[in-house]
């Protein structure tokens, strides 16, 4: 038998089995690279395709009042959604339309539509529903029908302090307000619920869920606001603007020995009468108490009294000639009553409330101490409060080119400068606390699962001595009990305080037919409990002085406060410092 040659592979042979054998090796590389080394990256994509979040909202957290009331609370809720997907089932879906819509009273043929007009993605028919409610429909297993936890914010005592509280929005933020300002505390951190799908990414019927990341509650805020000091700031407030025609107004309260906020209250005319909200929220929201700027008016002839005995150029014996008009640089300054009084003492200008009693003391500071004083007191600067929306105030000095001698005349008794109610009372409230200044807060507690921090009352300066804020004291409780008839006089509390008046400016000058009434003190006069600023805007008729408007006001403010607050009367107080 003859032999058969040997063939050998020719060079096309050896390509193509070196081609095979370079790709079994990619294949056999490539599966290790997926099935052993990107295998976690790979598990991971293959799961996020099956299964589909949502983010489950975090209760917000409390807001309490000084006392540790609830004002506003967080209540659980679930947000009701209808599964399109399964609703493409027609018959299951108008049956469980049916169900659904009579349970929450809703029309059953809009929901129908809605739920079926796509098979695609879920559509929310219900938010915030009853928390027991919405375990009943749980329990009723309907057709299509997703129940995700929420929350619903309330408000146990309804309008009260709202300006100051805020509101949230449907995205749970907050809006105006604490709710706004401190929603980063209050919100808390949304939880996590997952859902399995199908190849297409819609949610699989009859598959469990599940809470894969807890919801962390908001921490709890409390507040310094007194919501019976609040309810009675409001309630007269309102009753002064029905009484003397006003267009508006506030009323401050304070702990003036620490500035710690008690009540916060204001309101225009056009928020109490205009039922329509959304026309009326603008000025609704608006905390007029430290967004609104005015002029002081005569309040702040105390700090121009107070400069002129810390810096020992008075005492309140010293005298002055009251001519009844002063002339600054061809502009004639007058008193309030255009009447002159001859020789008078520093206590009786201020009784009196005589604008040349100012004009003569501020020219006796001196226009670089006075202005650096009223700063000191924290006019022209924001005091800081930790709400949104706080005005600085506006105060020309002689460093600017518009500063003429005639501005610090007609500063001297609270004219041509502007400030907050907020600044004024802050101010005023140093005479109650041996001259110090301390910086308003409103918050003073925040509560978290592994803390309390407490906010401390704090110092900003020593604006006069304790010497000249004690006799600061005595003259406006003089101003007020060595005046007959004054309107805030207490029948059982000493009242320590000044009235102010402004005209108020347009842009062609002074009104004189309109004024603000206003009032700034403190009670009781012995052991100084609460500080009190009340202001009525623009109030018609035959009133319009800060003695004959605001003044009241005060004493009625003041009376609720000492009897919620049951402080002895001033004669109890100082019987017993006698002792």
């Amino acid at each position: 038998m003859a032999e058969h040659p040997i063939k050998h592979l020719s060079w096309r042979h050896w390509v193509v089995a070196i081609l095979v054998i370079a790709g079994l090796l990619t294949i056999v590389g490539r599966l290790y690279q997926l099935q052993i080394l990107e295998n976690e990256r790979y598990l991971n994509e293959a799961f996020n395709n099956r299964f589909t979040s949502s983010t489950v909202s975090a209760p917000r957290g409390l807001i309490t009042d000084a006392t540790g009331y609830p004002l506003a609370i967080s209540k659980d809720t679930w947000d009701v959604y209808i599964d399109r997907y399964q609703w493409s089932d027609r018959e299951k879906a108008n049956e469980s339309a049916y169900k659904i819509s009579t349970f929450l009273g809703l029309d059953h043929d809009e929901i129908f539509q809605n739920g079926t007009i796509s098979t695609f993605g879920d559509y929310l028919i219900y938010r915030d529903l009853d928390y027991k409610a919405g375990q009943f429909i749980i329990e009723q297993d309907l057709w299509g029908i997703r129940l995700i936890p929420s929350t619903v914010r309330q408000y146990p005592e309804g309008i009260l302090g709202k300006q100051i509280i805020g509101e949230i929005g449907t995205d749970k933020h907050g809006l105006w307000g604490v709710e706004s300002d401190f929603d980063h505390i209050l919100r808390g951190q949304p939880g996590l619920l997952t859902f399995e799908n199908d190849a297409l990414g819609r949610p699989i019927a009859f598959t469990s869920t599940s809470l894969d990341i807890s919801p962390v509650p908001g921490s709890e805020i409390q507040l310094t606001i007194d919501r019976f000091i609040q309810s009675i700031a409001e309630k007269e407030l309102e009753n002064a603007l029905e009484r003397y025609k006003a267009s508006g107004g506030s009323i401050l309260v304070m702990n003036p020995r620490t500035g710690a906020i008690l009540a916060m209250a204001s309101a225009h005319v056009n928020e109490i009468d205009n039922s329509d909200r959304k026309e009326s929220l603008p000025n609704y929201i608006k905390n007029r108490t430290i967004t609104d700027l005015y002029e002081p008016g005569s309040v702040l002839k105390t700090l121009t009294t107070a400069t002129a005995i810390d810096l020992d150029l008075v005492n309140i014996d010293t005298t002055y000639e009251d001519t009844g008009s002063v002339n600054i640089d061809g502009t004639i300054i007058r008193n309030w009553d255009f009447q002159s009084h001859g020789k008078v003492t520093v206590r009786e200008y201020l009784q009196k409330s005589l604008n040349t009693g100012a004009v003569w003391l501020a020219t006796e500071i001196g226009k670089d101490s006075f202005y650096s004083y009223f700063e000191n007191f924290g006019l022209g600067s924001p005091t800081h409060l930790g709400l949104s929306g706080e005005a600085s105030g506006l105060m020309r000095t002689p460093s600017k080119k518009d500063w003429y001698r005639v501005d610090l005349a007609a500063n001297s008794y609270g004219q041509g400068l502007s400030a907050t109610p907020l600044q004024v009372l802050t101010a005023i409230n140093s005479f109650a606390n041996d001259g110090k200044l301390m910086r308003p807060y409103i918050v003073s507690k925040i509560i978290t699962e592994n803390e309390i921090r407490e906010y401390q009352p704090v110092l900003v300066r020593q604006v006069v001595k304790e010497k000249t804020a004690k006799t600061m004291g005595r003259l406006m409780r003089d101003v007020v009990h060595g005046t007959t008839y004054h309107g805030a006089r207490l029948k059982e509390h000493t009242v320590a305080g000044k009235t102010g008046t402004t005209i108020v400016s347009s842009d062609s000058g002074y009104d004189f037919n309109t004024t603000i009434a206003s009032f700034a003190g403190f009670v009781p006069y012995e052991l100084p409990i609460v500080s009190i600023l009340v202001k009525i805007d623009t109030p018609e008729g035959d009133l319009r002085l800060g003695g004959q408007v605001a003044a009241p006001v005060f004493a009625k403010v003041a009376k609720e406060i000492m009897n919620y607050k049951q402080i002895p009367s001033s004669y109890d107080l100082v019987a017993t410092n006698e002792n």
